[in-house]
């Protein structure tokens, strides 16, 4: 008799415990944001006596952290992390993503620049050919939202502010973002680099130069680790 598979929820739980493997003992570890995440921080907690503590990318993780027991630092004050845990919408064969879909992005870039390494935990649903189905995140100054959707609309991209209760989604960092639809994005360190320098621009959800290292990929066969050059 076959067991049943498992739900989402189950290779998310999965995933984040085969991350603690990755986790540096007697360090600071670098946090990211998102339901995969969560199981990451909840898994941590089995070990929180030997970490030092977390840098998180945003105050959802870090208020799930500190219920648990687990000390926050603040990102300067600590010099570079080993290594840096955070899920991905998508994820291609060479270890970049697209990430944002939790609104943490910004943050989650930072984090991911103060660390040697990033390590993504994902499900095989996040994998892809090519980057661009799930809508890229775009955080935004409100000012330039407008002028933004046009420049994405002149690369046939539809962009959609992203609401919440009906009104703006305002960040961690004050600002708002602008989902984009319609992209294929086949370079994206080229395209990364060009939104990045749009006024108005604050971060864009494509991690192109801050790319993964490693991805732990919950499958139903379990978890397979895959390497990135």
């Amino acid at each position: 008799m076959s067991s049943a598979p498992m739900t989402q929820d189950e290779l998310k739980t999965l995933v984040g415990r085969a991350a603690l493997a990755h986790v540096v003992r007697g360090e600071i570890v670098g946090v990211g944001t998102g339901s995969t995440v969560n199981k990451f921080i909840d898994a941590l907690a089995t070990i929180k006596d030997q970490i030092r503590g977390a840098v998180s990318s945003s105050v959802a993780s870090t208020e799930r952290l500190q219920a648990l027991g687990i000390e926050v630092f603040d990102s300067n004050a600590v010099g570079e992390l080993s290594v840096y845990i955070d899920g991905a919408d998508e994820i291609d064969g060479r270890g970049h993503m697209i990430k944002g879909g939790g609104a943490a992005l910004t943050r989650e870039k930072i984090v991911a620049a103060q660390s040697r390494r990033f390590v993504c935990i994902a499900d095989a649903s996040k994998q892809v050919q090519a980057l661009g189905a799930f809508p890229v995140p775009v955080e935004v100054i409100p000012m330039a939202a407008q002028r933004i959707t046009r420049q994405f609309a002149a690369q046939g991209g539809q962009a959609v502010l992203r609401l919440k209760d009906g009104a703006p989604l305002v960040t961690d960092n004050g600002q708002h973002i602008l989902d984009v639809r319609g992209l294929k994005i086949t370079d994206p360190l080229a395209f990364e680099s060009e939104v990045n320098q749009w006024p108005g621009v604050v971060t864009v959800g494509v991690f192109a130069h801050q790319k993964a290292q490693v991805c732990l990929l919950a499958t139903p066969q379990g978890v397979q680790t895959l390497q990135y050059d």
